[in-house]
């Protein structure tokens, strides 16, 4: 049998190195990949050439320029530019080299801030998005709308998926913009260390977040890119084509805080400062499209949670600041 090959953009982030890991166990796929200083995903023609030479046939387009609210706040144009270049430099490559097959990876915060919960395919633009993130979140929808553009034009089979708060292997744990879990794991880990006496969280611990460990996002991706044709579209519609991808179950922050600080041996106190702000009450995903398509997260919050300590006490000293 010929093997598929197979190009990971982005595979040295979170996603694309879970991606990585999963297919190096498929013997039907042979990997492409391309770092930074190989290929410039913001360059067009740089993007044209390659796709013309790997006779490339399947893509996962994981690469972006991702960050929390303090970067997405001080960098907007970056991060709308950026994103917009990398997604249609690849999607209109792959095109123009005749790849069939892409699945895009997008984000939960294309969703309106004020979305019905959980969050529905549905409410896809219809509503305001959430401010700090909103030329991030304009990025990724274009990236939906390229895919099904190419679809219904040329009739190719791009893909999108949305995924909700991802943690695991590989995740940012800088001390000023990681995101929650990998900020929190760190925080209770260093003052465990110290011997602190407490750990304070911001906000009251009441809003609800879903996370989703990063092997399940790459499992649930490399499911969702192989489906066969008539499952897929008896699912989706063309102009309504994206799939969120969660576990459907959500905690509020005060249980995760008391979850990693279980899992880091933490034995001191948790103080929630209530000055500080709680953002978005609730976000969750609707998995009932993913669920329809037969695939399910597996991997429970504190098991998942405890494999990212191990991994970050693994790698803590190359993670110094």
């Amino acid at each position: 049998m010929v093997k598929q090959r197979v190009f990971v953009a982005g595979h040295k982030g979170m996603v694309g190195s879970a991606l990585l890991r999963r297919l190096e166990n498929d013997e039907n796929v042979e990997l492409v990949t391309r770092n930074r200083a190989e290929l410039n995903l913001l360059d067009q023609s740089a993007v044209l050439a390659f796709f013309q030479q790997e006779n490339i046939d399947q893509v996962y387009l994981a690469a972006a320029k991702v960050g929390g609210i303090h970067a997405n706040n001080t960098y907007p144009a970056e991060f709308i530019y950026e994103n917009l270049m990398m997604e249609a430099n690849i999607i209109h490559a792959a095109h123009m080299a005749d790849v069939q097959k892409l699945l895009f990876l997008g984000s939960s915060c294309i969703y309106p801030k004020m979305a019905e919960q959980p969050m529905k395919e549905e409410a896809l633009l219809t509503g305001t998005l959430e401010p700090t993130n909103e030329p991030y979140a304009i990025a990724k929808i274009a990236g939906i709308k390229l895919c099904e553009s190419y679809n219904r034009q040329y009739g190719r089979d791009y893909r999108s998926v949305m995924p909700t708060n991802l943690y695991g292997d590989n995740d940012n744990f800088h001390s000023e913009n990681s995101h929650v879990i990998p900020a929190m794991m760190r925080r209770f880990h260093e003052a465990k260390e110290a011997g602190a006496q407490e750990v304070v969280v911001w906000g009251s611990g009441k809003p609800m977040r879903e996370f989703l460990h990063v092997h399940d996002m790459a499992a649930a991706s490399v499911y969702v890119m192989n489906l066969d044709n008539e499952t897929y579209q008896a699912n989706t519609k063309p102009m309504l084509s994206h799939i969120n991808v969660g576990t459907g179950l959500d905690c509020t922050i005060r249980e995760l805080a008391e979850t990693i600080k279980r899992v880091v041996g933490f034995e001191g106190e948790l103080v929630f400062d209530t000055s500080k702000p709680d953002g978005t009450p609730r976000k969750l995903m609707d998995v009932s499209r993913l669920k329809a398509l037969g695939w399910e997260a597996s991997i429970p919050l504190e098991e998942g949670l405890q494999q990212t300590y191990d991994w970050f006490l693994m790698h803590q000293k190359q993670l110094r600041n």
